[in-house]
């Protein structure tokens, strides 16, 4: 991991350092509630695969595990999701809009109105002014698939350096456009479209505060890029239709991601002081059944992860892109299959290569999802009405 080595722990160093100059111990920042938007459209594998142009011979489900995945309706784009994602973590949250002093956007789309990329005014402008914290600061950022869990390094920086209380991540996915046009096109299980089939569109939203003292939240956010590997998985506006396509070579890209991912998912542990043992909950990102399955027995051989309570979450809703870690711990947050003082690792395998962890200590956050949120109705997410308990996922 030579290319990374000097850059890694850069924003959790500069916030040491600056704490350390300023003579002022370093805050801690946490997860203080959590918002989803899922489209109510429902598309399953079986109805994606007999839309192909090909007679391509090809499970999809059973190569992925994915039954169904959401699909943006009418009216639905990034903006929109974004901005019920977010109105749903104020409704969870014990904060207004006002008090959101920062918001970034990290979806890797960023349609509004139609499937024009937005670029210039960002869409993170749009979704403050839309939910009411027109005095934040606004910013969009893509780092494809590890877009949220960057800007929670990013907001994390900022509370510990004492520069700001709170601020909000945001991200709408519509990108099932990606796997509408690569079943126009594709022939055989080696296309390298094959991937976009995988994918299906929501919304998440996150608010990361200063802890209270006392409160453990965010142990360790670390983050490394492997930019020799980026042209592994690449993506461009359609020629033809309407939306992007996307090219992955997808076991070299997995090949490379997990071959630097347990040295830094070792020395993130070791900065928390915590052992693989300490983790209760294991969150990847969210690709498919069995490249998750692939992923943690390397971990486990690597013995950087006890074999069990690994989050698998793409029966339902397919890869969500950038927001698939927070759609997955709002699932399990709303199953109550968190106890208080369970450590949460995610861990982000996105393209570029960008590979980061984020160690997190579960707290009351909990308290507000599930049948302990006594002001809300049930929440449907894809079929799973049953309370849950604590039980190895997947």
């Amino acid at each position: 991991m030579a290319d990374g080595d000097a850059t890694r722990w850069m924003l959790t160093e500069d916030a040491r350092t600056w704490a350390a100059k300023h003579d002022t111990p370093p805050a801690r920042a946490r997860f203080e509630s959590i918002g989803l938007r899922l489209p109510e459209t429902r598309r399953t594998t079986q109805e994606l695969m007999a839309s192909t142009r090909h007679r391509t011979h090809v499970d999809l489900e059973r190569l992925t595990g994915i039954h169904e995945r959401r699909i943006a309706g009418p009216g639905e784009d990034s903006f929109s999701l974004a901005v019920d994602a977010a109105r749903d973590c104020l409704a969870h949250s014990r904060h207004d809009a006002s008090d959101i002093e920062m918001l970034v956007n990290t979806s890797i789309s960023r349609s509004h109105g139609d499937a024009t990329l937005r670029i210039e005014p960002p869409l993170s402008l749009f979704v403050k002014e839309a939910i009411g914290a027109t005095d934040a600061v606004s910013f969009d950022l893509s780092n494809a698939c590890a877009g949220m869990t960057t800007g929670v390094l990013l907001l994390d920086n900022f509370i510990r350096r004492g520069e700001i209380e709170r601020g909000m991540v945001v991200s709408g996915e519509y990108i099932s456009h990606l796997a509408t046009n690569a079943a126009a096109v594709m022939h055989t299980i080696a296309s390298r479209q094959l991937a976009s089939l995988t994918v299906g569109d929501a919304g998440a939203a996150v608010i990361v505060e200063r802890a209270p003292e006392g409160c453990p939240g965010i142990s360790v956010a670390a983050f490394t890029t492997l930019c020799e590997h980026s042209r592994l998985c690449l993506a461009y506006p359609s020629r033809t239709s309407r939306g992007g396509n996307m090219f992955t070579k997808a076991r070299a890209l997995q090949r490379a991601a997990m071959e630097d991912a347990s040295p830094l998912v070792r020395e993130a542990l070791a900065s928390a002081g915590l052992h693989a043992s300490d983790i209760d909950w294991f969150i990847p990102h969210q690709t498919s059944a069995r490249a998750i399955r692939k992923g943690a027995r390397q971990f486990e051989q690597h013995g950087v992860l006890p074999p069990h309570n690994i989050v698998c979450n793409v029966e339902h809703f397919g890869n969500t892109s950038s927001n698939s870690h927070f759609v997955a711990l709002y699932r399990y947050l709303e199953e109550e299959r968190f106890r208080d003082g369970d450590r949460i690792m995610l861990v982000a395998l996105a393209s570029g290569i960008v590979v980061g962890a984020i160690i997190f200590t579960m707290d009351e956050l909990r308290e507000r999802y599930g049948s302990g949120d006594r002001s809300r109705g049930h929440r449907d997410l894809g079929g799973l009405t049953e309370t849950a308990g604590r039980a190895p996922a997947g």
